[in-house]
């Protein structure tokens, strides 16, 4: 009589991690004497590799792509996290507490993507610091990019597959529904949605 191989619990357990990489702060010390250590080397290696500069107790999924040339930095504050599947290109400033989930993707331009403190960003957002020249006389392809940088303030929860375009500041304590696509300046503590996004309540009436 064969003995059935035992579940590999740990591999599955670093799998949901990388998905919902919240668990990982919530995690008991029988499970960080493994988790921790497993972090640690994952961190050491895009330190190593790219040009990221990581804050304390952060979390990053093995599974993220992260690419950072001198001077296209990736830098995080502490408490971050960056689920799987998801694409970051410099240069992009996170804040402390900043949640990047999963299949998101980011290119920072010329002039970077800087999010601030305890802002939340659900899953296959896309957030592009640039543009491509439109000329009618030249393929796109061919013309200069260009770049004035995106900037997202502190506690704005960003909902999934919102789309936000180049030159956009988003201000402290906004909201930006599932699926908006934002192509101007969202004010502090608005409620955006829709294509393009347009405003549609405020936080400080919420209860």
């Amino acid at each position: 009589m064969t003995t059935a191989a035992k579940p590999d619990y740990q591999t599955q357990h670093k799998k949901r991690l990388s998905y919902m990489p919240w668990l990982y702060f919530s995690l008991k010390e029988k499970h960080l004497a493994w988790a921790k250590p497993w972090q640690d080397e994952v961190q050491a290696h895009f330190s190593a590799v790219e040009t990221v500069l990581i804050g304390e107790n952060c979390f990053i999924a093995p599974e993220a792509n992260l690419f950072a040339e001198p001077g296209r930095n990736i830098e995080m504050g502490k408490q971050c996290m960056i689920a799987a599947d998801s694409f970051l290109h410099g240069p992009i400033t996170l804040g402390d507490e900043v949640a990047i989930n999963h299949g998101c993707s980011f290119d920072g331009g010329r002039h970077g993507i800087t999010i601030g403190n305890q802002t939340r960003i659900a899953n296959n957002v896309t957030i592009y610091a640039f543009n491509h020249g439109m000329a009618p006389n030249t393929p796109v392809y061919q013309q200069a990019s260009n770049s004035k940088g995106v900037v997202i303030g502190d506690d704005v929860w960003i909902g999934a597959q919102a789309g936000i375009v180049d030159g956009v500041t988003i201000g402290d304590h906004a909201v930006v529904g599932m699926g908006a696509v934002v192509t101007k300046d969202v004010a502090q503590y608005a409620i955006v949605a829709g294509n393009p996004a347009g405003v549609i309540g405020d936080r400080r009436d919420k209860t």
